[in-house]
This record gives structure tokens, sequence and C-alpha cells, in this order.
């Protein structure tokens, strides 16, 4: 399993949002590149990095990303307002391993389905789950779709992976929702990667342990709950 710290930037700046509320955020960096070297150091393979603004339409980070890809040698996959192939091409040329597509991927199938067969290999499903359905456009609405039947038309696709995040615990250490995860697992033929609650080496383990292919960790590395070193090496 592979362990991916994750690099939220909001207006330049790394933060951590609680429950992905915009008006509770935590700032831990104003310098998110030098925090991808640190994790490259470190001996992490690869890092999650989120643009928020564009998450939420309401800007960008692309020259602060742009020079987080330049300034380390970790594979980056990009998430956050990821909405047409144009972008998602524009993102791989400019050095990202692979893109992250949210709300595309659960509103718009077809153009899901043309980016995941154009660039095979390089696109990431996110299914962000907030009281058992997805969550979408910055997590601010819920989509009525059953997540098995959104699961069954990812599978079709030759897509990397998917990332699966619960929003009720992304942000607060509150433990891993190894129920859905669980579900998500037996349900989905793709790796998964997942994200929300994680704060401890045993909860790095419990993830493992539900056969997850990747656990994207956030706030509990930059406040010392875990160490990057010690969970690598799990």
């Amino acid at each position: 399993m592979l362990v991916i710290p994750a690099i939220d930037i909001l207006g330049g700046r790394c933060v951590r949002l609680w429950q992905g509320d915009f008006q509770q955020s935590t700032t831990y960096s104003d310098d998110p590149a030098s925090l991808s070297v640190d994790f490259d150091r470190a001996g992490a393979q690869r890092v999650h990095v989120v643009d928020l603004d564009a998450a939420r339409g309401s800007g960008d980070n692309r020259a602060v990303i742009e020079a987080l890809i330049a300034k380390s040698s970790l594979s980056v996959q990009v998430a956050g307002g990821i909405r047409s192939e144009e972008q998602v091409a524009a993102w791989l040329a400019a050095g990202a391993t692979a893109v992250v597509m949210g709300t595309t991927a659960v509103r718009e199938p077809a153009l899901l389905a043309e980016c995941a067969e154009k660039h095979g290999g390089q696109v990431l499903a996110a299914l962000d789950i907030r009281n058992g359905k997805p969550a979408v456009s910055g997590w601010v609405e819920i989509e009525t779709m059953d997540v098995a039947d959104l699961i069954a038309r990812w599978n079709e696709l030759p897509l990397a992976g998917v990332i699966l995040t619960s929003t009720e615990r992304d942000g607060t250490l509150a433990g891993p929702d190894l129920e859905t995860l669980t579900r998500v697992r037996a349900l989905s033929k793709l790796p998964i990667q997942y994200s929300g609650g994680v704060s401890s080496l045993e909860d790095v383990r419990l993830v493992r342990e539900a056969d997850a292919a990747a656990v994207i960790l956030g706030r509990s590395l930059y406040e010392g709950k875990i160490s990057l070193e010690e969970a690598l090496a799990l």
C-alpha cells in the first residue's frame, strides 16, 4: 500500500479543511513546493495535490502547483476543478503523473470515459462520500445516484483507480470509515486510494488490511500524529 501525503492549496497556501468546510481552514505552510521536497526526502513516492480554489470555482493555484511539480521528483496527482479533457491534457503536459476528476466523474460519464480512454492509466475518479451519497462541486452538493451504480460504470473504464474520501471524517482525525472502504473495495475492480480521518499508525494498518492500494494522509502528518517515515515503513 502506498502512503501518499496530501497538499491542499487555498490562496497559494497549504491548508486543511474540517469536513471540507472552507470556513474552517487551518494553514500549515505558505510554501507548498517546499513541503513536497520534505515529503520526497522522507521517502514518499507520490503526493496528492488539491487545488481548493479551482474545486469551488473561485480561481486557481496553477502556478503554485506547477512550481511544486518542477521542484520535486515525486509523482504528483492533481485534483480540484478538472472538468474537461483539455484540462487533463494540460496538467499531464505540465508534468503531473495523474489527474483526479470528481464532479465530472459523477455527473458527466461520457466526458470521463473520453478522458480515461485518451489518457489510459492517468485519470483517477474521485468518490467523495457524504451521508452515503456522492458529494460534488467542492462537496457542497449531494448527488442521489447509488454508489454501486456509479462504481459499476467506472469499472468498465481504463482508469488508474478511485480515490475514496469520507467527507465526514476528512480533517477530523476521527479514524477511517472502514465500513464504507470495505463496501467500495468489494464493488470496485479498480485500485482504491482511501482518505479521511486517518490519525494513527494503527489506522494506517487498518486501511491496509481493508485492501486499499493507498492511503492519503493530511492533517495527521502536519500535526505530528503520524510520522511519514514510520507510515512508509509499514
